[in-house]
């Protein structure tokens, strides 16, 4: 069970958003990050909990050199067939929710625990569970030359990626607050996230 006296905030936003760059804004000034995405790659990694089951359901060839999961070859394969994603998510969200429980529970001193959910819209599921929705969202166009730049993926890739996921005005649709990462700096944005950090401190019983 997460602290009583903490405010739950869920953080998504598409990819290339600059969701992650919020995050650690938000950890700098004191919140306590659950990240999903980065809980999800350790437990594929070679070792990780999920690896095993993940072996059993789409065979060896699923893993790199190293026994983690292949997740570019992971990724061409769900693009062939939804279902290798569905089944794939079958898998690690359990253990993700697992995770994401333990480390909430653990921070019995934290004011906000913030929880980073690329998929919080597509998930259906986190309504229930934050108290606050925070949306980092930015133009379609900047999301695609920003992911271009740092992932070395075909532009085909980055335009499937982006059209699997909710959309700009899907994600304001739920938000209590929006975060608008486009055409503004670093040093904008940050102060963006403070504000809104400040604020809702006092929403903390």
């Amino acid at each position: 069970m997460v602290p009583a006296r903490a405010l739950r905030v869920g953080l998504t936003g598409g990819i290339g958003s600059g969701k992650s760059t919020v995050a650690a804004s938000l950890v700098r000034l004191g919140a306590v990050l659950v990240d999903t995405d980065r809980i999800a790659r350790e437990l594929s990694a070679s070792g990780g909990a999920a690896v095993p089951a993940i072996v059993a359901a789409f065979g060896a060839d699923a893993l790199d050199d190293t026994g983690a999961l292949d997740r570019a070859r992971m990724r061409a394969r769900a693009f062939a067939d939804p279902s290798a994603r569905a089944r794939l998510e079958a898998i690690l969200h359990p253990l993700i929710g697992e995770e994401t429980v333990r480390q909430a529970t653990a921070a019995t001193d934290a004011r906000v625990i913030v929880f980073d959910v690329p998929l919080l819209v597509e998930s259906g599921r986190w309504a229930a569970i934050v108290d606050r929705v925070w949306v980092v969202d930015c133009g379609v166009e900047t999301q695609r030359a920003r992911v271009l730049t740092r992932s070395g993926w075909s532009a085909e890739t980055v335009d499937a990626v982006i059209a699997q996921q909710a959309t700009r005005a899907q994600r304001r649709a739920v938000a209590d607050a929006v975060l608008f990462n486009d055409g503004i700096g670093l040093d904008a944005l940050a102060d963006d996230v403070e504000a809104l950090f400040r604020e809702s401190l006092a929403l903390v019983r």
